[in-house]
């Protein structure tokens, strides 16, 4: 709701990729990727990071590994996690969510990001042509689809949700935004599980919930950002039970009730799911 570019402190993804790639990762993962080989830090330490994906690193590979790095930095480190014969596809995953996300932050015009949309569409259909365009991502996206036998679904229902999100269109209910996750980050889950060569019912039932819960979760921590854009995200009907925190404030006593009032929505959002 898995980034556009969040540019703020969060970075600059979107909902689903709002970057979330400046925010320090949880001390215990960290330990675990600084152990890595060719581990490099956010701010670049020097080191190649074309070891992390294992022997024969292609400099495709390393573009989608950096715009990684740079983009949604927590999807990084998580990917470094994974065995090292998955982890270059997975870096092409998450490149190539990267690349979608950032679109609707990067273009001017709603007409452009659908001809950039277009461009991803018809890059899918090519690829699994055999015939991807010579584009680092589309390249990478194109070893891992032959190396995994990847399902060409879930990467058109990526790039659908996204083209549909470009409209700007508040959520009515909590529904339409676990449809959104449903459809990008649990979308992502599942190709992740193909590429670990999962396939598992109860594992696949797991992603959907876990892709919602990260969908809702980026939307909140989005939420900052989104504000100084004068936009809300949060689902209405439930932003709507909050309007009755706000009629018996006093105006001079609004700046102080506003933060406490923000964190009762937040909570509207995750206890009424």
């Amino acid at each position: 709701m898995a980034a556009s570019t969040l540019g703020s402190a969060w970075g600059p993804l979107r909902l689903g990729v709002p970057s979330l790639c400046c925010r320090r990762p949880p001390r215990g993962l960290w330990a675990r990727v600084r152990r890595l080989p060719g581990f490099q830090g956010p701010a670049g330490s020097g080191r190649s990071v074309a070891a992390a994906s294992g022997p024969g690193a292609s400099g495709t590979d390393q573009y989608c590994m950096e715009l990684l790095r740079k983009r949604d930095y927590e999807s990084y480190l998580c990917s470094l996690l994974l065995p090292a014969q998955s982890r270059s596809s997975a870096f092409a995953l998450r490149a190539f969510n990267v690349e979608l996300a950032q679109v609707k932050d990067s273009v001017s015009e709603k007409t452009i990001g659908l001809m950039r949309m277009q461009f991803w569409k018809k890059t899918v259909d090519d690829i699994y042509s055999d015939n991807p365009p010579h584009q680092p991502v589309a390249i990478e996206l194109w070893k891992a689809v032959k190396r995994h036998n990847l399902t060409k679904r879930w990467l058109m229902k990526i790039i659908d949700e996204r083209e549909k999100n470009l409209d700007d269109k508040a959520y009515h209910n909590i529904q339409e935004l676990e449809n959104y996750a449903e459809n990008t980050q649990s979308s992502l889950l599942y190709l992740t599980l193909e590429i670990l060569g999962v396939k598992d019912l109860h594992a696949d039932h797991a992603a959907s919930h876990i892709g919602k819960a990260q969908g809702i979760v980026t939307c909140l921590r989005a939420t900052p950002y989104h504000g100084t854009r004068r936009r809300v995200f949060l689902p209405m009907d439930i932003c709507m039970l909050a309007r009755s925190f706000h009629k018996s404030v006093p105006v001079k006593a609004f700046p102080a009730f506003l933060q406490t009032a923000k964190t009762k929505i937040q909570r509207f959002v995750i206890f009424e799911n």
